[in-house]
């Protein structure tokens, strides 16, 4: 998992459009938040949140990434769906996801299985990790 002072990877991701993402190159401040799956009750609530607090986070001068591994075909219509005011990315290598200590065991009804933890970075202007947030 990453910590307070750590440096993203040096990996790049796509977003919503299908675009590269160098997550090294993002400027700072801003968060970067990670979520399970789209269009699923927990995560389109978390990102109606991040968008409802948008203009906060202007106000700041902080910009807004969610991260999931879906494609970006489907992060298009989650992000237009709920008309979200943030970047999605898709990590669908799960490069960046697994480097940032968020891919990980998880349990449900007494499964073991592989995913992403929710959790929340915020990078400071330097790059590196400001606060972490988990679950």
């Amino acid at each position: 998992m990453m910590v307070i002072g750590d440096t993203l990877p040096a990996v790049t991701v796509r977003d919503s459009e299908d675009k590269a993402v160098a997550l090294a190159s993002l400027k700072g401040p801003f968060v970067l938040y990670y979520y399970p799956k789209a269009d699923t009750p927990g995560c389109t609530n978390e990102g109606k949140d991040f968008t409802a607090l948008s203009g906060e986070f202007q106000k700041a001068g902080v910009e807004v990434y969610g991260m999931s591994k879906d494609k970006p075909a489907k992060l298009a219509k989650f992000k237009a769906k709920y008309d979200f005011d943030l970047t999605l990315l898709s990590d669908e290598a799960s490069d960046a996801t697994e480097q940032m200590g968020v891919w990980v065991e998880k349990s449900l009804y007494g499964r073991q299985y592989m995913g992403i933890e929710r959790c929340t970075f915020l990078i400071g202007k330097d790059g590196k990790v400001a606060a972490v947030w988990r679950k």
